[in-house]
C-alpha cells in the first residue's frame, strides 16, 4: 500500500520567492508493521547481512548502571504481544484488561534483569536499499544502507550507540540468518517493530531557526496575519508547510529544545543529515502531513495498545526525534547524532 502526502495547504515558495533556492526534497519512510525480508527496505527487520561478515558489538563498559533494571528482547516481544491481544479482547465495564496469566507475564517482565557490563549485540534499525529510496545517495559503488545501535543510552548526547554500514548487495551471497542478539537492552523503546516502508518523495523547506532572521520575522507575521483571517491553523510554518514529520531520509531537519547548530565533522566538513528516527508518525501539530490513507486511522484511532501514529514503537527521549548525520567528504568518518 502506498502512502500520500497531500498537498501543502498554502504554497510557501510563492508568498515568500526566498524560499524557493532553500526547497530539498525528502523520502518519508512512512514504515508500517508487516513482515519485511532481507531483500527489502525496512524499519527493525532483518538486514542483507553476509555470514561471514562480523557483527558489531558495543562495549558494555560505556553503559550507566544507574538507569535501572533492564529487559530482554524476547521480553519485549511477549510485553506488547501480551497487551496487543489484552486489548483487542472484549471485555465488559469494570473487568480487568488482563487476565491473572497476563498479570503474572507483566509483572515479571517489568521487575526486569540485572544489569551486566558484557558486550552487546547491536540491534537492526533500518534497511535502505538505494532503489526505493531517491534522496539516500549512497557512496559510489554502494547501494545498501544499513543502521544499528546499541540499546542503551550513551554518555554523549544520552542516545543509543549508531553504526552505519554500506554495502553493495550484489556482494551479498551466503547470508547470517541468526544474527547475535544483545543479552539485554536498557528499554523498550530501543526495539524497533518489524516495519515495511512505503518510500515517497516531498519537498521541505528550512526549519525557522535555519532562516535569516529578516525572512523568519516576515514569516512570523505572516503567520499571525493568516491565522487570524482563516481563524484556522494551517498556516504554522514550522509545523504544516517546512519539515515534514516521521522518519524520513534527506531534507531539513528541525529543532525542539536543543539550539539550532551545524553538525561539522572533525575534518571541519559540515554534515549532512541522513535519516531522522521520530517517536511518531504524526502528532496535534502536524495534521496535514497525515497520509491520505491514514486519515481514517487518525481519526478514529479504536481502542488498542498501540497508536496508529506510533508504529515502530521506539520513544526518543521524551518524544522527541534522533537525526543522524553524516560527513559527504568520507564514509569512513563517524557519524554524528543528536536528539532534536
Amino acid at each position: 500500500m502506498t502512502r500520500t502526502t497531500r498537498p501543502r495547504p498554502v504554497d510557501i515558495a510563492a508568498v515568500f520567492p526566498e524560499l524557493a533556492p532553500l526547497a530539498r526534497t525528502t523520502t518519508r519512510l512512512h514504515p508500517r508493521l508487516g513482515t519485511p525480508t532481507p531483500q527489502e527496505s525496512s524499519v527493525g527487520g532483518p538486514l542483507l547481512w553476509p555470514i561471514d561478515d562480523p557483527w558489531p558489538y558495543c562495549d558494555g563498559r560505556q553503559h550507566d548502571p544507574d538507569w535501572g533494571p533492564l529487559t530482554t528482547l524476547a521480553d519485549v516481544r511477549l510485553l506488547r504481544d501480551t497487551l496487543t491481544a489484552a486489548w483487542k479482547r472484549p471485555r465488559d465495564p469494570g473487568v480487568n484488561l488482563l487476565t491473572s496469566e497476563e498479570d503474572a507475564i507483566i509483572k515479571r517482565i517489568q521487575a526486569g534483569h540485572s544489569w551486566t557490563h558484557e558486550p552487546i549485540a547491536m540491534i537492526p534499525v533500518a534497511q535502505l536499499y538505494a532503489r526505493d529510496i531517491p534522496d539516500l545517495h549512497p557512496p559510489l559503488g554502494y547501494d545498501l544502507l544499513q543502521v544499528l545501535w546499541c540499546p542503551f543510552d550513551h554518555p554523549e548526547e544520552e542516545l543509543p550507540k549508531v553504526k552505519l554500514v554500506w554495502r553493495s548487495s550484489c556482494t551479498v551471497t551466503a547470508l547470517l540468518s541468526n544474527p547475535p542478539q544483545p543479552v539485554v537492552v536498557q528499554s523498550k523503546d530501543y526495539v524497533p517493530e518489524p516495519c515495511v516502508v512505503h518510500p515517497e518523495q516531498v519537498i521541505e523547506y528550512p526549519a525557522l531557526s535555519d532562516l535569516d532572521e529578516v525572512l523568519r520575522e516576515q514569516i512570523q507575521a505572516w503567520e499571525k496575519r493568516e491565522k487570524t483571517i482563516a481563524d484556522v491553523g494551517s498556516f504554522a510554518y514550522s509545523f504544516e508547510l517546512s519539515v515534514a514529520p516521521g522518519w524520513k531520509v534527506g531534507g531539513w531537519t528541525s529543532f525542539s529544545f536543543r539550539d539550532a547548530e551545524p553538525a561539522i565533522c572533525p575534518c571541519g566538513t559540515q554534515m549532512q543529515p541522513l535519516l531522522r528516527i521520530d517517536s511518531t508518525e504524526w502528532d496535534g501539530g502536524s495534521g496535514n502531513w497525515i497520509p491520505i490513507e491514514d486519515q481514517a486511522l487518525d481519526s478514529n484511532p479504536g481502542s488498542s495498545y498501540t497508536h496508529p501514529w506510533e508504529p515502530v514503537m521506539v520513544t526518543i527521549g521524551r518524544g522527541y526525534t534522533m537525526q543522524i548525520y553524516t560527513c559527504p567528504a568520507s564514509v569512513d568518518h563517524p557519524p554524528v547524532a543528536w536528539m532534536q
